[in-house]
């Protein structure tokens, strides 16, 4: 399986012919090349997770393509055919075995609603937490990790690494960051990474990992 990061939180998932889109959001460039994709899964109900102008390229291109999301995705996408997924769900999409964790969003504000949020396990290697710290009940091979978000500080992205110890880890949600915040962050990500036993990928938007 091949993995390719986009801008802020957005990954593409290839194999056999088959494509898995996760969190086409508004800081993410125009996903207009995305083929095969049977799957489009969407942590929050957020636009920098999801916007209908990514949706409607991804289906027009894709017309079979199935989405994915929690409730409040259901609620806010309502002109799309959202299918609930919840904590604990499993299911086969396409030639992809997804299983979610958690429910919701990280804190932003006790004046601030939390919303539903939902981390994503795919094929067993690839944990996508969406915007929490979701520490999934079994061991993961490759962490995406939230790199700099309004909900986020450093410190508790190292813990959130340290809880889950990675086999390999690399950054996300980095478009709110500068140059120098992101590599600050990277720097702190694959300490923690490191002093694990894992191995950190300083993966840049269109650079691939194999998993």
């Amino acid at each position: 399986m091949k993995l390719t990061k986009h801008e802020h939180a957005t990954l593409v998932l290839e194999k056999a012919n088959e494509t898995l889109v996760i969190d086409p959001g508004a800081f993410t460039l125009p996903l207009t090349e995305v083929r095969h994709v049977v799957a489009i899964v969407i942590t929050h109900e957020h636009p920098d997770h999801w916007t209908p102008e990514q949706l409607d390229r991804i289906l027009e291109m894709n017309p079979g393509a199935k989405i994915y999301g929690p409730q409040g995705v259901a609620v806010a996408a309502s002109a799309y055919p959202v299918i609930v997924v919840r904590d604990g769900d499993e299911i086969a999409a396409g030639g992809f075995a997804l299983r979610f964790f958690g429910e919701k969003h990280a804190v932003i504000h006790s004046s601030l609603p939390t919303i539903d949020n939902v981390g994503v396990l795919v094929d067993g290697a690839l944990f996508y937490p969406g915007d929490s710290f979701t520490v999934p009940s079994v061991e993961v091979d490759v962490l995406a990790v939230p790199a700099g978000a309004p909900w986020l500080k450093i410190g508790e992205a190292i813990d959130y690494v340290a809880a889950v110890k990675p086999k390999r880890s690399f950054p996300t949600h980095q478009m709110v960051l500068s140059v120098i915040g992101s590599n600050m962050a990277n720097d702190r990500i694959e300490a923690v990474t490191v002093a694990n036993g894992g191995e950190f990928f300083a993966l840049e938007p269109g650079q691939s990992l194999d998993l």
